[in-house]
C-alpha cells in the first residue's frame, strides 16, 4: 500500500479520463483559498501544511513504485503555496524524484516552478481569466494571472494550461476566453484543458456569499436545471457541451492540443492525453541515484 504516492484514481469516476499515473501532494490543505475549490470539501479550508515526515515516506513509496508512470503533482493541493518559498518541501521532492528517474508534470497556479527549472518535465499552470481583479476575490492568495503567464513564458519545458474552472456569469464571457487562450498560446502553452465550475454545498455557499447578484442564475443552472453527479452539481449537459465545443476548437485553431476534464465528451478530447501528460518526455532509462 503507498502512503504520500498514490495512484491517480478520483474516487473510481468514470468521467475520469486521465492516462495511469501517481499523484502527489507535499501539503495538505491550500493557502491560494480559491472560492471554487473542490478539495475542502474533503480536507477543510485551512493553509498549506507539510505532510509529517514527507521525504521520508516519498523514499519508502518510491521503492515500490513503477518508474514507467509519470507522478502529476498536485492534482488538488498547490504544489506552489507561498509557504513553499520558505519550505522547499516541493523542490526537495523534485529533487528525489529525479534521483530516481521519474517524470514529473507540475499542475499548479503557483510560480515558484520557476526557481526548480531542471527538476521537472512538463508543466500546466492553472489560469482562469486575465481580469486580475476578478482572479483577486476568485483565487485571493494565488499569484495574479500576468504573473503565471509570465512565470509560464519563462521555463523552458514543454507547457501548457488549465483553464479551470469556467463559471457562469464570471469567466464564460467567449470573448474573454478567446483573448485568454491567444496568451496562453504566446506563452509557449502547447496544450490546454478545460473545465466547467462543479458546484458542491461548501464551495457553492462561498461563490454565492461572494457574488450574491449571480446566486439565483446559479442555483437555476446547478439545482434546478443542472444533474447531479457524485457529490457534484453540474449544469445541464446541452449548456456544458456548447460552452466547451467552441473553446476547444478555438484552442485547436491556435495551435494547441485541446482535452476537458470530467465533462463525459469524448469528441473534445483534442489530444494525446486530457491532463497534459502526453508533453512528458519517453521514458528512456533510469537516472542515476544521487541520493
Amino acid at each position: 500500500m503507498m502512503d504520500v504516492l498514490r495512484p491517480f484514481d478520483p474516487w473510481k469516476s468514470p468521467l475520469c479520463t486521465c492516462p495511469p499515473k501517481y499523484s502527489l501532494h507535499p501539503y495538505t490543505g491550500c493557502t491560494h483559498y480559491c472560492l471554487y475549490c473542490y478539495a475542502t470539501s474533503y480536507v477543510g479550508r485551512k493553509p498549506s501544511r507539510p505532510k509529517k515526515d514527507f521525504l521520508r515516506r516519498l523514499r519508502r513509496d518510491l521503492a515500490r513504485a513503477d518508474p514507467s508512470l509519470p507522478v502529476d503533482m498536485s492534482t488538488s493541493s498547490d504544489p506552489y503555496p507561498p509557504e513553499e518559498m520558505v519550505l522547499g518541501l516541493t523542490r526537495a521532492s523534485l529533487e528525489v524524484l529525479r534521483s530516481k528517474g521519474f517524470r514529473v508534470l507540475l499542475t499548479t497556479k503557483g510560480v515558484g516552478f520557476v526557481r526548480d527549472q531542471g527538476l521537472f518535465d512538463g508543466l500546466m499552470v492553472t489560469i482562469t481569466t486575465l481580469d486580475g481583479q476578478l482572479a483577486s476575490r476568485l483565487e485571493p492568495f494565488a499569484p495574479s494571472p500576468s504573473s503565471r503567464l509570465d512565470a509560464l513564458s519563462s521555463v523552458e519545458v514543454r507547457k501548457g494550461a488549465r483553464v479551470d474552472p469556467i463559471i457562469p456569469g464570471l469567466t464564460d464571457d467567449p470573448r474573454d476566453l478567446k483573448e485568454l487562450l491567444r496568451e496562453i498560446r504566446d506563452s509557449g502553452a502547447e496544450h490546454v484543458v478545460f473545465s466547467t465550475y462543479k458546484a458542491k454545498p461548501d464551495n457553492f455557499r462561498r461563490m454565492v456569499l461572494s457574488f450574491p447578484d449571480l446566486a439565483e442564475m446559479w442555483r437555476h443552472l446547478y439545482y434546478e436545471e443542472g444533474v447531479r453527479v457524485g457529490g457534484y452539481r453540474y449544469m445541464s449537459t446541452p449548456k456544458r457541451y456548447r460552452m466547451l465545443k467552441s473553446i476547444v476548437e478555438e484552442a485547436v485553431k491556435l495551435g494547441m492540443t485541446a482535452s476537458v476534464c470530467r465533462e463525459g465528451f469524448e469528441d473534445l478530447l483534442r489530444a494525446p492525453s486530457c491532463d497534459g501528460t502526453h508533453l512528458l518526455p519517453k521514458r528512456s532509462g533510469h537516472l542515476p541515484d544521487i541520493m
